[in-house]
Order: structure tokens, then sequence, then C-alpha cells
């Protein structure tokens, strides 16, 4: 289901139950298009995501911690300048359509009471939050600037009237009977499920082919009839808040949608559905722009390094004709005596072979007999001598494949600030040049951030995402006694358990962790090494986030997405 009509009313009457009356303490803009209120209502913080992302767009309460810039955006400034403090009075949906108004009173610099409206538009790529003046409609400012050459219809810059998006001219379903519903169908026509989501506001087409399947034949009584069971619960506000999986793919909803054969989650609210459903999605889109360069990178070393494996497989095949090489030059000595100047070919007795066949060794026609032995002589030693050098070049290579794999790996669940760590060590690893040259005042270098979960039986381990908060987790933040754990050959992230002892709960917990954070997030029964910090070794020279350990025991997981996020904490360390 998309964020359609019947959603955006569902959330809406969850946001006013909730938030009605609460005052606005903070305001933060984690992003471009993404705000995060901090709003104190019913004796409880609570915290209000609102995104105008183009794939993402949304409006829930969050459990979420977003990291926010160091200088606020100017949209932001402003509306902590108009809204921080203030009371919030109401919050509608406007008819069925996806635009809520979000109406707060607060007082000026002079103590003068105002109103002011949020308004949220959630329509894909043409979502929007406007912050517009109550009394007059004038638009103070937006999240996004459309001018008039982005828009025939409407502009949406400072000090322009607020216009809403153009009227669809559909039907309020919350207001039909049955002979209305069944005047806006023609069933010669077809394709009832397109019809339904052209003639009604508010309906995605999930919704429509949920009232298709409840009618079964779909025909003039029993589609109207299916069609008002299906908004009588929407108009009494009777959700059942839901994820399904089916056919590969997830959908939300908040009516039940008996035509997804899935397996189906129930939430309490609203808001812990679409939390639950966008974890990861909006960040994985943003890191996914971010670091497009860094991920093309990556992928092409890693390329070219399994390339040049193959050509050192290659060099060393050709290194073991050395003893070849060697066999032609002493047959060639032995028998020079029938050996003359000009030959291109002669054939010998091999007798290093017990049967002693004749072979047959080229020659240099331009060379004399000893300087044709001489040369092959020459090729042994060449050959013998590059085996040792191509065998530590493909000991190297094999290194930097597994390192690149590994920073590919972390990609994947990589927060914004992951990435900057990521971009920073391949910057002192020698990949990449640094974009501007670091200011003459050296910054405090900060210890990185590390991911904190707390397991059934209370205890708290910790998570590093990429090698720098592993290299900081493993190598100076845990201590001797501690448990350390690990995909088994697996690349994937360390992981601390703040305890000496712990139950053996907390280990196949911080093991699913661990095992989520891996290569092998989509397999199952991963093994997973763990053994006391003390056996962990990190060797001299080697790449960052790579360790050594002995002492180890493993057990086997499948790593669960709902486990782990039921286990993070709401901070980090």
């Amino acid at each position: 289901m998309s964020f359609d009509g019947i959603m955006t009313r569902a959330i809406t009457h969850e946001l006013s139950h909730t938030l009605q009356s609460g005052r606005i303490s903070k305001i933060y803009q984690p992003f471009k298009t993404e705000l995060v209120f901090t709003i104190r209502a019913n004796g409880a913080n609570h915290q209000l995501l609102m995104s105008a992302n183009a794939s993402f767009a949304r409006i829930h309460l969050t459990n979420e911690k977003y990291t926010n810039p160091e200088k606020p955006p100017m949209f932001c400034m402003l509306l902590r300048k108009h809204l921080e403090g203030g009371i919030i009075e109401s919050i509608e949906q406007i008819d069925m359509e996806r635009i809520i108004e979000m109406t707060i009173r607060n007082k000026d610099e002079l103590g003068d009471v105002q109103s002011k409206k949020l308004i949220i538009e959630i329509m894909g790529r043409h979502s929007n939050i406007m912050l517009v003046d109550a009394d007059s409609g004038v638009i103070l400012d937006s999240i996004k600037h459309v001018s008039l050459s982005q828009s025939s219809y409407r502009t949406v810059l400072p000090g322009q009237l607020y216009k809403r998006p153009p009227e669809q001219e559909k039907q309020n379903p919350l207001d039909l009977d049955e002979s209305a519903v069944l005047k806006e169908m023609d069933f010669n026509q077809g394709k009832l499920d397109r019809q339904l989501v052209d003639r009604f506001s508010g309906l995605s087409p999930l919704v429509a082919k949920e009232i298709i399947d409840r009618s079964g034949m779909s025909n003039r009584q029993t589609l109207p009839q299916a069609f008002l069971v299906v908004f009588s619960s929407v108009k009494d506000h009777e959700y059942t808040p839901q994820m399904i999986e089916a056919d590969g793919k997830e959908y939300f909803s908040v009516i039940d949608l008996h035509h997804l054969n899935g397996e189906q989650r129930s939430f309490p609210t609203i808001s812990n559905m679409l939390d639950r459903f966008f974890y990861g999605k909006a960040e994985r889109d943003r890191v996914k722009q971010q670091a497009f360069d860094l991920e093309k990178m990556l992928r092409n070393e890693y390329q070219k390094n399994k390339k040049k494996l193959v050509k050192l497989e290659r060099t060393l095949t050709d290194a073991d004709k050395a003893k070849e090489y060697q066999k032609y030059g002493e047959l060639l000595t032995a028998n020079l005596y029938s050996v003359k100047r000009g030959d291109k070919k002669i054939e010998v007795i091999d007798y290093y072979e017990e049967e002693q066949p004749t072979i047959e060794i080229k020659l240099d026609p331009l060379k004399s007999p000893s300087d044709n032995a001489q040369a092959y002589f020459k090729k042994y030693n060449k050959a013998k001598n590059s085996v040792q050098v191509v065998l530590e070049q493909m000991e190297q290579t094999r290194e930097d494949i597994d390192y690149l794999d590994q920073l590919i790996q972390q990609m994947e669940s990589a927060s914004p600030r992951d990435i900057e760590e990521i971009r920073e060590e391949l910057i002192e690893q020698g990949y990449l040049k640094r974009r501007q040259k670091p200011s003459k005042k050296k910054k405090k270098e900060e210890k990185p951030q590390l991911e904190v979960y707390t397991s059934s039986s209370d205890l708290t381990f910790y998570v590093g995402k990429n090698n720098k908060q592993n290299d900081y987790l493993t190598n100076k933040f845990a201590r001797q006694d501690e448990i350390w754990l690990h995909t088994k050959d697996i690349p994937g992230s360390h992981v601390v358990i703040r305890s000496t002892d712990p139950d053996e709960q907390t280990i196949i917990e911080a093991a699913t962790v661990a095992a989520f954070f891996s290569k092998a997030r989509q397999s199952s029964s991963v093994p997973v090494d763990y053994t006391k910090i003390r056996h962990v070794k990190k060797p001299n020279g080697s790449k960052p986030g790579f360790v050594t350990y002995d002492q180890q025991t493993t057990v086997f997981v499948t790593p669960d997405e709902d486990l782990v996020l039921s286990l993070r904490s709401k901070q980090t360390t």
C-alpha cells in the first residue's frame, strides 16, 4: 500500500490523538527533505518525523535516532523562530487527499499570539513541507522551492499565497452510499480496479484490488457492498496496522488485505508500522546518492584485483616451467658436440626419464651451441626467481580483494556518518585523494560512534559497522576478558559483549546481530565465532579492521531483522 488518502487519514487521526495540545520543544532538519520535531504531549516526549523525500515521503512518530548537521539549514532556522515553544492546536487532513495541515499557536518577538500552519503534502516527487501564515495564507518558506518554470499551475516560494495542488475531481468515498458508488462505475468498460482509483479519492491500486477481491463476482450488487465495508472501517477509524510480505515484496496497510497471500505482521500503532517499514529504506536511498562514486570505485577496484589475480596465476603457471628450462640447458650441454651453429632444433635422449624418450629442443640459429644452453639456464633462473615474487604479489592481491569485499559489504548497511568514515579510511589507505586540503588548525579527531544493543538479559553489546569502528571497538574500547564475536571466514562487523561471562541467550543474540551485519545477512545457519578479547590480535601492518584470533567457540544463527531492531538501543557511544 502506498501512502494514499486512507493512510493519510489514519496517521492524521493517530497524530491528532497523540500530539493535540502538545508543545514543540525542538526542531531539527537532519537531511535536506526531512524534519524531526520533539513534541511534549500527554506527559511524554514524542519524535515526529516529516519527510518530503521523492521516494519515501511520509509523516509518523519515530523511535529512530538521527544525526543532525553542525549548521542547521535556513528552513530549519525559520521553523525554530516561528514554531519552537508553540502549541499544536489541530492536525487535520484536507478531504481525503494526501495533505495534512498542522495549526500551531505561538508568540512572536513582541509577545503577540500568532498562528502558523505547517502544511505537509505527501505526493511522491511533488511532496513538500510549507510554513504558511494562518491569517494571510502567505508562504513563509518551504523545504522545496517550486518556481514558475517548474510548475505553471502554482509556485511555492516565500511571499507567495499558498495554493493547494490541482483538484482531481474525484468523489469522496466517505460521503457515498451504494447507489452513488454504482453511479460512478461502468461495468461494461472493465478494469474495475482502475476505475475505482480514477473516480474515488484516497484509493491506492492496492486497496482497489482488495475491494475487487472482496466483491467476488464484481457485479452491480457485490462491488458497492465491498466498497462500503472497506470504507466503513476507515470512516470509523478502525484500523489494523500491518505489514505483509508477498511475492518477494513488502507492503504496509491499515486495512486487512485478504488478496495478498503472505506472511503478515501486526503492529500496535500506525507509527510503529511505518517506522518499521521505512527503517533503512530512506537511509539506503540517501547513502546511494551520497556514496555513488565511492561504491563504483570500490567495485571497480575489486574487479581490477580479481583480474590481476588471474594474470598472476597464469604467470605462476609459466614459472612452473623453470625446471623444464633447466633440463633443456643440461641436455644441450651434454650434447654440444652434436649441435651446429644454424640449427633450429635438436633431438636428444631425455635421460631424466626412466623410459629415456627422445625429445625435441628448439634452438636459436643465430646463437652458438653453448649460447643456446646458457639461454635456457637464464630462463630457468628468471622463472625460479619470479615464483617468489609472484607468490608475494598473489598474497597481497588476495588481501586487497578481501579488504575491498569487506568494504563493499559495509556499504550495504552504512549510515551517512559511516560513509564519511569509510571515505576517510580510503583516503588514508591511498585509494582516494582528499577533496580539499585540511585546514592548518587540526581538528581534534572524534571517536567513532558505535551502535549499542541490549540483550533480553539486559546485557549491553556494541557493534562496529565499518573498519574504523571495528578497530576502535576491538583494540581500544573493549576490555581484555569481554566477549568478542565475528562471522567465521565471512566479512562482517565486530561485536563486543560488555561482560566477561554472558549467558547463552545473550551470546546467541549478539551472534545474530553479527550475522545480520555481515555478507551472510540473507543466509541461514551462519557460523559466528566468539572468544575473549585477549585472544584477538591485530598483526602489525595489517589492513584496517583485520584481526586474527584463537581459542574460539562457534555458534550457528540465522539473521533476523526484527530481532536486531528489538535489541537496538536508542543511543550510540
